[in-house]
């Protein structure tokens, strides 16, 4: 499942809560990116087609996200590995490693999440 930017903003905006009205996800997107109603609506009926959007009209917000997050982000993972490592995940953490400066914390966590792997 391969998410547009756009994509991703109307989902973020739907995992921040349960259900939503067509206004209140206009107004989260409008102040993110000065999007119309209608260009929201259509956003909302495409990505329903593409079953990352629930809509139930029988309802008085009837949107909701139908995919959850990790899941798109795993997705995501996934791709940039398989895309730009060729599968090598060791290369992929080395490069997130050498680039970005990490906190002690997160040196801590990351030896524990290797020691749990027992890599």
């Amino acid at each position: 499942m391969k998410l547009t930017e756009a994509e991703w903003s109307v989902l973020t905006v739907l995992w921040s809560g349960e259900r939503f009205a067509l206004a209140e996800v206009t107004q989260a997107l409008k102040e993110e990116k000065n999007w119309s109603r209608n260009t929201v609506h259509t956003y909302l009926t495409r990505m329903a087609a593409k079953g990352l959007v629930a809509i139930d009209h029988a309802q008085e917000k009837p949107y909701e996200a139908a995919v959850a997050r990790e899941d798109c982000a795993r997705a995501e993972r996934q791709d940039l590995l398989n895309r730009v490592y060729g599968g090598a995940a060791g290369d992929l953490v080395a490069a997130f490693l050498q680039e970005s400066k990490m906190s002690e914390k997160e040196v801590e966590r990351l030896r524990k999440l290797l020691d749990e792997m027992e890599v």
